[in-house]
């Protein structure tokens, strides 16, 4: 990475005054080290094993208020009956709670968090 030529305009022993142009590269490389620092830290917390990063599609879906069962669903390719299967439950009720009918029991998110290999609390509605 190069440094910039940043000069400032003026400086007093509280303040520097930069241009435009200045603050906005500076600012920029602050964002760029501070995205830099966050891949690093997923990276540590995988080789830790401690958690799963998902594609930003996936996130982008539940927030955009897809329900997290049927996204992370789709995202581990199972059919309803698949994931029905899988965790025990009967496909209609799964149905229903996909499709926010029934909230679903402890247990069953439960036994749907097992089957998707996700922590329970990725699948609570936020």
């Amino acid at each position: 990475m190069n440094a910039l030529p940043i000069r400032p305009i003026a400086e007093t022993a509280d303040s520097v005054t930069l241009s435009r142009a200045d603050f906005e590269a500076l600012a920029e490389l602050v964002a760029d080290a501070q995205d830099l620092a966050d891949v690093e830290a997923v990276k540590a917390r995988l080789a830790a094993g401690e958690t799963e990063v998902f594609p930003f599609e996936v996130a982008e879906r539940i927030l955009d208020g897809e329900h997290p069962v049927t996204v992370l669903r789709e995202y581990r390719r199972f059919t309803l009956r698949g994931l029905a299967e899988a965790a025990g439950l009967a496909p209609s009720y799964l149905s229903e709670i996909e499709n926010e009918r029934k909230p679903g029991s402890f247990d069953a998110m439960g036994r749907i968090a097992t089957a998707l290999n996700v922590p329970l609390d990725l699948l609570a509605r936020r």
